[in-house]
C-alpha cells in the first residue's frame, strides 16, 4: 500500500509555521534582552510592532507562494519586509542580537522573485550586510555570520518552495494516474463484454434461426440446435462472469474451432485450420479475440459464402489471417469491435490490419511476436 500524501494546505501550513518559528529563533535573543535586560518599554513596543508586522507579511507571502497565488504586489511586500528587518538593528542599536534580523528576509528572495532578480538581490544583500553591520557597530562575528547565512537562507527558501511544489505535483500525478487507471479498466471491461456477448449472442441467434428452419422437417435437428443454444448460453454466462472477475483467458485453438463450427452452421464454407502445439502461451489470448470478433463480424455484417482461416508461424511472429468474400455486401458502421482488436494487438506489441482487399474479399490479419512482450 502506497503512503498517503497529506493535503497541500496541511503541508503549506506546517512549512509556514516552521519558517516563522525559525525566524523567531533568530530574533528571540535580542527581543529577550530588550524585555528583561533593558526594560525600555518604548523600545520594546517598537520592536514588537516591527517584528509582528514582518511576521504577518512574511507568512502571508510565503503561503501565497506555496499555494501558487503569487501577485505582482508581493515584490513590494518583500521590499517592506526587507526594510523592516534592516531597520531593526538601526532603530534598536546597542544589542548585537538584532544583527540576525538582516538574515530574516533572505528566505523570501528566491520565493517571491524570479531566479535572476533573486540572485542579484541575494548577492547585493550578502555584500551590503557586513558593511551595514559594521557601520552600526555590530560585533564582527555577527557580521560574518550574516554574510554567510544570507545566501544559505535564500537557497533554503527556494528549495523549500520547490520541494513543496514537487510534492504537490506528485499528489496530483498520482490522482491523475488513478483516474486514468479507472478509465482504462472501464474501457477494458467494455471491450471484453462487447467481444464476449457480441459473439455469443450472434451464435445463439444463428442457431435459433437454423432450428426454426428445420422445425417442421427434422425434429432431431431442432433438438440438436436447441441443445447447442443451451450450451452457448451457459458458456456466455460463464464468460461474462470471468470478464467481471477480470480472469478471462481464451485459446486460439478453441476460438478457431468455435468459429469454424458457427460459420458452417450458418451455411458459410469454412475449414478449421491446423494450429501447431508449440505456440507460445501469450499469443493465444490476443489472436483468440481476433478470431472471435472476426466470426461475429462475418455473421452480422456480411453475406459471405466462404471464409478462409490461415495460421502461420515464422521466426519472429505468429500470424492469423481471416478472409471472406462478403466485402461487397459488408455494411460499414461505427462499431467498436475492430478498434478494440487493434488496441489488443497493439498492447501485445503486434500488428493488425482489417479492410477490403480490393477483389471483393474482406481481410483481417494480425501478427503477435513469438517472444514474450
Amino acid at each position: 500500500m502506497q503512503p498517503r500524501i497529506p493535503r497541500p494546505t496541511v503541508i503549506a501550513a506546517i512549512t509556514v509555521t516552521m519558517t516563522l518559528v525559525t525566524m523567531a529563533g533568530l530574533l528571540a535573543p535580542a527581543f529577550w534582552s530588550e524585555m528583561f535586560d533593558r526594560g525600555d518599554l518604548p523600545r520594546l513596543a517598537l520592536a514588537a510592532a516591527l517584528v509582528g508586522a514582518v511576521f504577518v507579511l512574511y507568512g502571508r507571502m510565503l503561503w501565497a507562494s506555496l499555494m501558487r497565488r503569487s501577485r505582482p504586489w508581493h515584490a513590494a511586500g518583500l521590499a517592506v519586509v526587507t526594510a523592516g528587518c534592516w531597520l531593526l538593528p538601526a532603530l534598536l542599536r546597542g544589542h548585537g542580537g538584532w544583527g540576525n534580523a538582516l538574515i530574516a528576509p533572505a528566505g523570501l528572495f528566491a520565493v517571491v522573485l524570479p531566479v535572476r532578480p533573486a540572485t542579484a538581490v541575494t548577492t547585493a544583500a550578502t555584500l551590503l550586510a557586513p558593511v551595514y553591520g559594521l557601520a552600526l557597530g555590530q560585533p564582527t562575528l555577527a557580521v560574518l555570520y550574516a554574510a554567510v547565512a544570507i545566501p544559505l537562507t535564500a537557497f533554503s527558501g527556494f528549495v523549500t518552495v520547490w520541494f513543496f511544489h514537487v510534492v504537490q505535483e506528485l499528489a496530483e500525478a498520482r490522482a491523475e494516474m488513478a483516474r486514468s487507471a479507472v478509465g482504462e479498466e472501464r474501457l477494458r471491461f467494455a471491450r471484453d463484454l462487447h467481444d464476449v456477448l457480441g459473439h455469443s449472442l450472434q451464435a445463439v441467434a444463428l442457431r435459433a434461426e437454423v432450428a426454426e428452419r428445420f422445425l417442421d422437417r427434422d425434429p432431431g435437428r431442432v433438438r440438436k440446435e436447441l441443445a447447442e443454444i443451451q450450451t452457448m448460453a451457459r458458456d456466455a454466462v460463464r464468460d461474462v462472469r470471468e470478464v467481471v472477475r477480470g480472469h478471462r483467458r481464451t485459446s486460439l485453438r478453441t476460438e478457431l474451432d468455435g468459429m469454424s463450427a458457427v460459420l458452417r452452421a450458418a451455411g458459410i464454407r469454412c475449414e478449421r485450420p491446423e494450429v501447431g502445439e508449440g505456440l507460445p502461451a501469450h499469443v493465444h489470448e490476443p489472436l483468440g479475440w481476433v478470431a472471435r470478433e472476426a466470426a461475429t463480424n462475418v455473421l452480422r455484417h456480411s453475406s459471405a459464402t466462404w471464409c478462409q482461416i490461415t495460421v502461420r508461424t515464422d521466426d519472429a511472429h505468429v500470424r492469423l489471417e481471416i478472409v471472406n468474400d462478403g466485402a461487397g455486401r459488408r455494411r460499414h458502421g461505427t462499431g467498436s469491435g475492430l478498434s478494440g482488436l487493434a488496441e489488443r494487438i497493439a498492447a501485445a506489441r503486434g500488428e493488425f490490419l482489417a479492410g477490403p482487399a480490393g477483389d471483393g474479399t474482406f481481410r483481417v490479419a494480425a501478427a503477435v511476436p513469438r517472444g514474450e512482450p
